[in-house]
């Protein structure tokens, strides 16, 4: 009878880590969408706008890892296409995932998968971080700027890659270099406390 009593005793208790692990996974999924949201609300007025919203991104992979990283980020174009003002601009709804720079933020998706991936599979060095940033990055390069010439060309008119690449990706580079930078430097100060 006590066998089974420490039994059931042993079998409650690792429930109740899980539960608690679920918990937490959901706290840190929630507080780091939040993050998303506040960055790409941040808009540094130039001649082409940036906001933090791809450092954010970087930073949830980067601290949560490949599958808390990419459900949050899940979470955040859902909460956006559902029309909560998260995305850059205070703007949201499903329009907006349709619109010309619609690709990029979906892209988000293909960014924390390749990242995430990559960091699983190789470690939190910070090359093997850096590496997958950029190749998580490349990958929402690609997918946005073939969806804002599909979107421009059958909305306004016909766009040619290049002009594309000028207008949507040549000018966001170095920040984007930049933000992966601090989304490392990020991760090396408080990756180590989130569990």
């Amino acid at each position: 009878m006590s066998e089974m009593t420490k039994e059931m005793r042993v079998e409650t208790a690792n429930e109740s880590r899980k539960e608690k692990w679920k918990t937490l996974d959901l706290a840190y999924i929630g507080m780091f969408v939040a993050l998303m949201a506040v960055c790409s609300w941040i808009n540094i007025p130039t001649t082409v706008p940036f906001t933090l919203q791809t450092f954010a991104v970087f930073a949830t992979v980067a601290i949560l890892g490949m599958k808390r990283g990419t459900i949050a980020v899940l979470v955040y174009i859902i909460l956006g296409a559902v029309g909560v003002p998260v995305f850059a601009g205070f703007s949201g709804g499903f329009g907006t995932l349709l619109g010309t720079t619609g690709g990029y933020i979906i892209g988000f998706l293909f960014t924390a998968l390749i990242s995430g991936g990559i960091i699983k599979a190789f470690g939190k060095k910070i090359w093997v971080m850096a590496a997958a940033m950029v190749l998580g990055l490349v990958a929402c390069y690609a997918f946005g700027t073939v969806w804002f010439i599909y979107v421009y060309t059958s909305t306004k008119s016909a766009v040619g890659i290049m002009t594309a690449l000028s207008w949507c990706v040549i000018p966001f580079i170095i920040p984007d270099l930049c933000k992966i930078a601090l989304a490392i430097l990020l991760e090396r100060r408080v990756g180590r406390f989130v569990h």
